[in-house]
Parts: structure tokens; C-alpha cells; sequence
């Protein structure tokens, strides 16, 4: 049978998760658990905190989080986001080196994953830095998170629609090509890489792509859909 402080933590977890912060905040804030120096009480409730823009008390009690476990990287990745937020980059960078640096220190020991749950953590900044259109910060995320990571085919996707947000579709379509060299099968890079050649103008090797992913997958939905547009008269914009 469950203490009085897990059943406490599992109804505020799973309120937490479906984002019913109403309800978790007033779980979260019981003495039991406030008291029980759990850090992923204290993560919830600093999360909630920035949601209400309390930045301060978020921030506050990220720290105490931390302190409770220096290695616990959902509230250094809480914490550096704040302080991302407020125009503390120095400082941000500073919290999740520290956070990676502990962990690193005991992965051997602890935890074989270590490099997967790095990897995500910098492709969710990575993807924050995207939806603000800081696209400098976004592809420094995403090149740490493919670094770490053994799941590169997504990441390597998004990096590339940072480049083509910013402006730089040579480097998009470089990345792209150079996934594809290592496995020519991949269809989603290459239907990535024909949508940015066909939308730079270069129609016959956007139309490569497109029939290269048929020899493999000849009953591809989206090859052949691109490839009936590309067809198709005044149609001079393609979009994934």
C-alpha cells in the first residue's frame, strides 16, 4: 500500500502532466511533500511558477532542486530556460554544463542512457530557440544534441529547417546530403531534401529525390504527391 505522501505525489504528477497546474500547485505545496526533499516536487512547482510568470520564485526553488540534486537535468534545463528568458545567457549555459557535468561524472556507474537524455534535453532548448528565431542558438542545440545521440535522423531534420529558417539552405541541404550518404535509404531526409532543392529552384534534382525514394519505397504516399505537384502547371513552392 502507497505512503500518504506517494499517493500526494502521484495525483500531482499526473495533474502536473496534463498541464492541470490548478490542481497541482495546491498538491505539490502540502508539507509532506514540500518537506520531503524530493527535487522532482520542487522541479513541478518551479515549472508552475514560470508558468505564471513568478520568475523569481521559479527560479528560487529550480535551485533548490538542484542543490538537492546537482544532477538532476530537468530543473537545470528548467532553471537555464528562465534564464535564457531574462537575458542571463552566460549564466544559463553555466547551470546546464554544471548539470551535464555531474552527470557525466557518475554515468558509468548510474545510468548507460546518459548521452540519450543529454541529447533531448538540448534538442528541447534547441527547439524553444527555434520558436523565438534565434536560429544561431537553435543549431548550436541541435549540433550538441546529434553529437550525443545515437537517433540522429530526426535531429539532423530539424537542424536542417533551422538553416532554412535562417537563410542558410546550403547548409541544410549539406547536412541532408550527408545523412543520406550514410544510409541512401532514409525517406524522410530525402523528402526533405527535395522540397528545399525544388523550393531553391533546382527542379530536376528536387525530382531525383523524390523518384530515388520510389526505387526503394515505390508505393511512397508523399514521394509520389510531390512529385505529381512538381508536375502540376503554376505550382513554384513546395512545403513539408
Amino acid at each position: 500500500m502507497k505512503s500518504f505522501s506517494q499517493q500526494l505525489i502521484d495525483e500531482a504528477r499526473a495533474a502536473f502532466i496534463e498541464g492541470d497546474y490548478a490542481t497541482a500547485e495546491p498538491l505539490l505545496n502540502q508539507p509532506t511533500l514540500l518537506n520531503s526533499k524530493n527535487p522532482e516536487v520542487l522541479q513541478m512547482l518551479a515549472t508552475i511558477y514560470y508558468d505564471q510568470g513568478k520568475f523569481n520564485k521559479a527560479i528560487s526553488t529550480f535551485k533548490k532542486a538542484l542543490e538537492i540534486e546537482p544532477s538532476y537535468t530537468d530543473a537545470a534545463v528548467g532553471l537555464s530556460i528562465i534564464l535564457n528568458d531574462i537575458g542571463r545567457y552566460d549564466d544559463a549555459r553555466r547551470i546546464f554544463d554544471q548539470a551535464k557535468a555531474q552527470l557525466d561524472a557518475k554515468k558509468q556507474s548510474v545510468e548507460p542512457n546518459v548521452n540519450e537524455k543529454f541529447a533531448s534535453k538540448h534538442a528541447e532548448l534547441a527547439d524553444m530557440y527555434l520558436q523565438f528565431k534565434r536560429f544561431e542558438e537553435s543549431a548550436e542545440q541541435y549540433l550538441k544534441a546529434i553529437s550525443l545521440s545515437v537517433k540522429k535522423v530526426d535531429l539532423i531534420l530539424r537542424l536542417s529547417e533551422c538553416y532554412v529558417q535562417a537563410g542558410q539552405k546550403d547548409k541544410a541541404i549539406k547536412e541532408l546530403k550527408s545523412l543520406l550518404q550514410a544510409d541512401p535509404r532514409l525517406a524522410s531526409p530525402r523528402l526533405k531534401l527535395g522540397l528545399i532543392l525544388y523550393n531553391s529552384h533546382h527542379i530536376a534534382e528536387a525530382v531525383d529525390q523524390w523518384e530515388n525514394i520510389l526505387r526503394y519505397e515505390p508505393k511512397n504516399t508523399e514521394a509520389i504527391r510531390y512529385l505529381k505537384m512538381a508536375q502540376a502547371a503554376g505550382v513554384t513552392t513546395l512545403t513539408i
